[in-house]
C-alpha cells in the first residue's frame, strides 16, 4: 500500500489566527572539547621515538568551524526579499453548478492542526450564501456570484527592479496575482513569463517601495551536509524561517526529463513553493518546489530546483518571456551490462546513452548518427547516465555545431551535430516506405522462446500495425524464455539485429546463428512496440549446428 505522496507545495488561501506563535530559536549543535589523551604506559614505547603520541588507524573528525550559533543575523538580512504570493481564478458557481458551489476545498492541515477549523470556519462565513456570509438563505441561493479560488505560494525578489521568482504552478490559470511584501504591502503583479518544464514563473511588479533582491548562488558547490535556510509562505502564516541540510543531490522524481533536484530536510509545507532554499553566504541555491509526505506535511523530505537550472530559465524568460532549448532529436535508452557486452563495449559501468531512434528530419540524424549508437561525449561532456543528456543539450545554445562522440561498430568515432530548438510537441517520425512480404510462414527462434513471421496484410491487421511497418513480426511468446523475461509480447516487431535491419525470419534466424559461432552470449534486438522502439538485450540459449549458446 502507498502511504507517501509527492505534494507540490502550494496551499489555498488561510487567513491566519489572531495571537502569537512562539517557536524555539534554531541552534547548531556545539561540538563537545576533545577529551585528553590518555596517558601512554609506563617503560618506554617500542619502536617509537621519544615523545611521539601513539599511532592511531582512525581518521581524525573534521571539525566544524563555521557551524552557526544563531541563525537569526542571516535570517533579519533575507526575510525582506522572500515574498509571498497570493492569486485567484474563477471557479463553475452559482445555480445549477452542482457541487462546485460549495466554494474552494477546505485546505489540507497536518492532523490535528488548529488550523483545520479555522481554515473552514473561515471559508464558511465568507462564502456567499454560506454561515454569516451576505446573501444567506434562499436569496443567495439564487442569486450566488461565479466562485472566486484562492491559493497561496511564495516567491523573492532577484532585481530590485521589481522581478519576482516563483513557482508556475503557484501562478498557473490564475486571474490575479499579487505580490504581498514583509511590510504586508500588496502590489500586483505582472507575468513576464512561464516555462511549465522546470515549474519556473517570473513576475515583475512595479512599486515606489524599496526592494530587498537577492543573488542566485552555485547550486554546484552544494555539498550534502550543508546547511540550508528556507523561507516562505507556509499555510498562508508568511516569513516563516526554517533550516536543515542538504539532504541529497540529483533526485530524480520523475516530474520531467530535467529533474536534478537538491533534496533538504529543512521543512517544507504547503504555501512554501516558490520559496528560496538559501545557503549560509544568503545566495539561492534553489527553489522549494515538492515535498514527499503521507500526509500533506513536511516529514523532512523537500525538494528544491537547483540554481544553476533556474538562472538559464529566469534569464531567458526576463529576455524574451519564453525559453529556448536545445535538441538533438532521439529517443535513448539506459545503458546495462548486456547491452554494453553485446556492442563490444567492456568495463562501461552504464556510461553512455543507447539511441533506440535517431528522428528523421532531427539534428542528429542529419548529422549521421544512427539507431544503436551509444552516446558517449556530448560537447566535450562525458554522459555518465542516460537522464544527464537531456539536461546538457537542452542548456546548450540553439544553432551551436557540438563534437558528438558515439560508440559505433566496436569503435568511437566522432560526428558534428548542429544542435536544434526543442518543438514544443516533438512527433515521432515515421519510417517511410513498405516493404513487400512473401507468405505468412512461422519460425521458431531456437533458445529465445519466440516465433516469429514476416509482415503481412493478415498480420499487420491482427496486431494493428502500420502499414509502412518494417521487420519481423513475433507472433507468439514462451513463458520461461529469454523473450518472457525481457517482457517480449506477441505483436512486437523486431527491427535490427545487432544493428543491421531485418525484414524476414531467415535473416533474423541467421544473424543469431552467427553470434553463436563468435561465441557471443547475448544478441541486441531493436524492438518496436505499443511503447515505442527500445533496444532488448537477449541472452542466447541452445544453438543448432553444436554453436555454443
Amino acid at each position: 500500500m502507498r502511504i507517501a505522496i509527492l505534494v507540490l507545495a502550494a496551499t489555498a488561501a488561510a487567513v491566519p489566527p489572531s495571537g502569537l506563535i512562539t517557536a524555539a530559536r534554531a541552534q547548531a549543535p556545539v561540538p563537545a572539547p576533545a577529551s585528553p589523551p590518555a596517558a601512554p604506559p609506563a617503560g618506554p614505547a617500542m619502536n617509537a621515538p621519544p615523545g611521539s603520541a601513539p599511532a592511531s588507524n582512525a581518521p581524525a573528525p573534521a571539525p566544524l568551524p563555521n557551524a552557526p550559533v544563531s541563525f537569526a543575523p542571516l535570517a533579519r538580512q533575507l526575510l525582506p526579499a522572500v515574498v509571498n504570493i497570493s492569486t485567484t481564478q474563477g471557479l463553475p458557481g452559482g445555480r445549477g453548478s452542482g457541487p462546485r458551489a460549495e466554494g474552494p476545498e477546505v485546505p489540507q492541515a497536518p492532523p490535528g492542526s488548529p488550523f483545520e477549523e479555522f481554515f473552514r470556519d473561515f471559508l464558511e462565513r465568507n462564502r456567499p450564501g454560506g454561515r454569516g456570509g451576505p446573501g444567506g438563505g434562499q436569496r443567495g441561493e439564487q442569486q450566488q456570484p461565479q466562485r472566486r479560488g484562492q491559493s497561496l505560494g511564495s516567491g523573492f525578489v532577484i532585481d530590485a527592479a521589481g522581478y519576482v521568482v516563483t513557482n508556475n504552478h503557484v501562478i498557473n490559470g490564475a486571474d490575479e496575482i499579487n505580490v504581498i511584501l514583509q511590510d504586508n504591502t500588496t502590489i500586483r503583479a505582472e507575468l513576464v513569463g512561464t516555462d511549465e518544464r522546470t515549474d519556473i514563473a517570473l513576475l515583475r511588479i512595479r512599486t515606489d517601495h524599496r526592494l530587498t533582491a537577492v543573488p542566485f548562488g552555485n547550486s554546484d558547490e552544494a555539498q550534502v551536509g550543508d546547511w540550508v535556510m528556507a523561507i516562505g509562505n507556509p499555510f498562508g502564516l508568511g516569513g516563516s524561517v526554517t533550516t536543515g541540510i542538504v539532504s541529497a543531490r540529483g533526485r530524480d522524481i520523475r516530474q520531467g526529463m530535467y529533474d536534478d533536484f537538491i533534496q533538504t530536510d529543512a521543512a517544507i509545507n504547503r504555501g512554501n513553493s516558490g520559496g528560496p532554499l538559501f545557503n549560509m553566504q544568503g545566495q539561492v541555491i534553489g527553489i522549494n518546489t515538492a515535498i514527499y509526505s503521507p500526509s500533506g506535511g513536511s516529514i523532512g523530505i523537500g525538494f528544491s530546483i537547483p540554481s544553476n537550472l533556474a538562472r538559464n530559465i529566469v534569464s531567458q524568460l526576463r529576455e524574451s518571456g519564453r525559453v529556448r532549448r536545445g535538441w538533438l532529436g532521439v529517443n535513448i535508452q539506459q545503458m546495462t551490462d548486456e547491452i554494453a557486452e553485446s556492442l563490444g563495449l567492456h568495463n562501461n559501468n552504464g556510461r553512455g546513452a543507447l539511441v533506440a531512434r535517431a528522428m528523421d528530419g532531427g539534428p542528429a540524424a542529419a548529422a549521421g548518427i544512427q539507431n544503436g549508437d551509444v552516446i558517449l561525449r556530448f560537447d566535450g561532456q562525458e554522459v555518465r547516465e542516460m537522464r544527464n543528456l537531456p539536461r546538457t543539450v537542452a542548456e546548450t545554445p540553439v544553432g551551436k555545431t557540438v563534437p558528438v562522440v558515439v560508440w559505433r561498430n566496436g569503435r568511437e568515432q566522432t560526428v558534428q551535430v548542429t544542435v536544434a530548438e526543442l518543438p514544443n510537441d516533438p512527433q515521432q517520425a515515421s519510417a517511410g516506405g513498405s516493404q513487400p512480404q512473401q507468405g505468412p510462414r512461422q519460425t521458431e527462434l531456437t533458445g529465445l522462446g519466440l516465433t516469429v513471421a514476416p509482415l503481412s496484410p493478415e498480420l499487420r491487421e491482427r496486431f494493428s500495425l502500420r502499414p509502412e511497418q518494417k521487420g519481423v513480426v513475433i507472433t507468439e511468446v514462451a513463458p520461461n524464455t529469454p523473450g518472457a523475461e525481457r517482457d517480449l509480447r506477441a505483436g512486437d516487431v523486431i527491427v535490427e539485429v545487432q544493428q543491421e535491419p531485418v525484414t524476414t525470419p531467415g535473416e533474423v534466424s541467421e544473424r543469431l546463428e552467427r553470434l553463436r559461432r563468435q561465441n557471443r552470449g547475448t544478441a541486441l534486438l531493436l524492438i518496436e512496440g505499443q511503447g515505442g522502439q527500445r533496444w532488448v538485450p537477449l541472452r542466447l540459449r541452445g544453438a543448432s549446428g553444436g554453436s555454443p549458446g
